[in-house]
């Protein structure tokens, strides 16, 4: 385990301890009871004390997409999720999507995402186009749809600042 610094320890102990959360699996091919990586998401946040608002699958294109992200900015939820369509498939379009809605865009999200996907998987990690950022005040995740990617994605980098990132965010906006 790495010693988290003393400012970083404060500013965790200062975010929410629940966020609420929203869902989106995009896939033309699951279905609902075959959604592993969405039920993992599901599982591994509920585990954690945070809160589902909405929980919902789209397919593979722009329109459902952006429909779905609306429906979910909409609930006014702390952070969106999505999994699948990261890939370099021409079906893959979630981050063509997500990305020029980014207001603010966690470039150190998609790197150390590789960088511990890499140690997993070895080369083939550089084709996930992982990406995060805000919108709207929401922190948004668009990641890969493998359980393996979805599980190191929650519980190395999500899970452990969540409630940093929501509190930053809440923060400013009371600032205003």
């Amino acid at each position: 385990m790495r010693k988290i610094s003393k400012p970083v320890k404060e500013h965790r102990e200062k975010g929410p301890k629940t966020i609420s959360a929203t869902i989106i699996t995009v896939s033309s091919s699951r279905t609902p009871d075959m959604d592993e990586s969405g039920l993992l998401i599901k599982k591994s946040l509920l585990m954690n004390g945070h809160d589902i608002i909405r929980y919902t699958m789209c397919k593979d294109d722009l329109s459902s997409i952006n429909q779905e992200l609306d429906s979910s900015l909409a609930t006014g939820c702390d952070v969106i999720i999505l999994n699948g369509g990261t890939g370099l498939a021409p079906t893959d379009i979630t981050i063509e999507a997500v990305n020029p809605r980014l207001e603010k865009r966690l470039e150190g999200f998609g790197e150390l995402f590789r960088q511990l996907s890499f140690q997993k998987i070895g080369s083939a990690a550089m084709l996930s186009r992982a990406i995060a950022g805000t919108c709207k005040d929401t922190l948004v995740f668009c990641l890969p749809g493998s359980p393996e990617a979805v599980d190191l994605a929650l519980n190395g980098l999500i899970i452990p600042e969540v409630g940093h990132m929501v509190g930053l965010i809440k923060g400013h906006k009371t600032h205003h």
